[in-house]
């Protein structure tokens, strides 16, 4: 049984809808495991004026469905305090400090601090540099603090962001949460290729042909339109979450499973992303925007007749590429990538293809694939090739398949309560350094900028199908093909 902590977490940004529907769960989650018991409180502050009783009814409502009683339910939330708050004016923040020191007294807490930015990034500078020049970061206890992405909007942002955080915290103190990161399966990947000598010793490119990265999505935009515009699918998908997975795809095994080792590991793949040239970048990557479609007699809008979305938009809404990394292990080896909204199947899968085996039989061998699912289910598949039953030699593909069920997966964490978790361990294994974010953004902003000049076409592609065919052809260029098809539903 571990230690529970002793800590002050501070959301802004309380009254928000990821508070509501993540944080304030996987507290009272991290609450029920004995993570957080008698020594915790937490500060919520937002502009609206609620009261204590209010916002513990707000936590209350947002826990029901997990706690095994209502007197259980209102015990945490008794642990829950408001203070609204206007980011700008300095008197808050004195108001804060106080509320913080009383709680601290109150519930012992050792005077270890966590804060939470659960809003707009334009707001984390102000709050960093008051949050010291109030002394509410002092230097006694710990201090943490978590930040949501996106994490700036090109690299001059970003830069600029990180160097207002750095003002009051070090980077061995920021987290930079990348939702996926998360994820169960994201660390089965390191049990799949560091744990098993027979993928461990052909994960090169040797052996490997190419990597297939698909985030697929079913729906459009819905009421982000708004946002969505403003970002597109290179910003909001590529940026962090497919090159966060690559990363993990591609680095070398680290030297031990700490988060020092792995980082490590993860930044050098960062830094050895290939930059290509400007005619490179035309032909290696691809975007598309959806137009309405017809799915199971039921027909979706186009993209731009989407509410709080320009008519006239030129806003991707699907992105796709080859991504190459120059290290001795997978030099040459292309790592595609497709993500996108309002495509035939919800989705989170990798496929990994190894090169075709020259074959005796005078008939052709498909290669073998092994598939790691990361969403909706959890698991992964290896395709090898047998023989078929019968008198003829006739090779058939079989496949090995693990899928973890959902009691399993039930009783693994919710993303944010394990990173919730990770931070009170001072665990960033799952968190993006800046030197990652640093080097992804380099070569996505030079993607993006030449989108934003339209020096490439903006392909349509039908609601319900799997892209542009530009995708399927910038595969084609390099021999190889999508491996994942799921079959379009009329």
């Amino acid at each position: 049984m571990n230690m529970s902590s002793k800590v002050i977490v501070t959301i802004f940004g309380a009254s928000g809808d990821l508070a509501h529907r993540k944080l304030y769960p996987s507290l009272f989650r991290l609450y029920k495991t004995g993570n957080l018991s008698e020594h915790f409180a937490v500060i919520g502050t937002a502009r609206r004026p609620w009261s204590k009783e209010y916002f513990e009814s707000v936590v209350v409502e947002s826990i029901s469905d997990l706690a095994n009683s209502p007197e259980q339910a209102q015990e945490f939330a008794s642990h829950f305090y408001y203070q609204s708050h206007d980011v700008n004016d300095t008197e808050h923040y004195i108001k804060l400090r106080e509320l913080q020191n009383q709680l601290n007294d109150t519930y012992q807490a050792e005077h270890n601090k966590l804060f939470f930015l659960s809003m707009a990034p334009q707001f984390f500078g102000t709050i960093a540099k008051h949050l010291k020049s109030e002394g509410i970061v002092d230097g006694k206890g710990f201090e943490r603090l978590i930040v949501e992405k996106p994490f700036g909007t090109d690299l001059e942002t970003a830069s600029q962001l990180n160097k207002e955080l750095e003002e009051t915290f070090e980077e061995e103190q920021i987290f930079r949460i990348d939702h996926y990161l998360g994820k169960e399966m994201i660390q089965s990947i390191f049990a799949l290729r560091f744990a098993n000598l027979i993928f461990e010793n052909v994960w090169n490119r040797d052996y490997i042909d190419n990597v297939q990265i698909t985030f697929a999505e079913r729906l459009g935009v819905e009421e982000r339109g708004g946002y969505y515009d403003e970002s597109g699918a290179l910003r909001d998908m590529v940026q962090n979450h497919t090159l966060q997975l690559l990363s993990l795809l591609a680095m070398d095994k680290p030297a031990s499973f700490t988060k020092e080792d792995i980082r490590k590991e993860k930044v050098k793949v960062f830094e050895q992303l290939v930059n290509p040239s400007d005619e490179e970048l035309k032909k290696q990557f691809i975007r598309g925007q959806y137009r309405s479609g017809k799915i199971q007699g039921k027909k979706d809008i186009s993209y731009r007749s989407e509410p709080n979305v320009n008519p006239e938009s030129m806003t991707e809404t699907f992105a796709s590429g080859a991504f190459f990394v120059d290290s001795d292990r997978f030099r040459g080896v292309p790592f595609f990538f497709r993500t996108g909204k309002r495509l035939t199947k919800k989705g989170t899968h990798v496929n990994v293809v190894f090169k075709q085996m020259d074959s005796i039989f005078g008939q052709e061998i498909a290669p073998n694939v092994l598939t790691i699912y990361i969403q909706p289910n959890e698991g992964f598949s290896l395709s090898v090739n047998g023989k078929e039953v019968g008198e003829q030699f006739q090779i058939a593909p079989i496949s090995f398949d693990y899928e973890t069920d959902a009691t399993a997966t039930g009783a693994s964490p919710e993303p944010y309560e394990k990173l919730i978790y990770d931070v009170l361990n001072n665990d960033s294994t799952n968190f993006s350094h800046w030197n990652e974010v640093k080097a992804s953004w380099s070569l996505i902003d030079r993607i993006e900028h030449m989108w934003s000049e339209n020096q490439v076409p903006l392909h349509e592609y039908k609601s319900g199908t799997m892209g542009p065919q530009a995708s399927f052809d910038l595969l084609k260029d390099y021999n190889a093909e999508w491996v994942w098809q799921p079959a379009i539903e009329e």
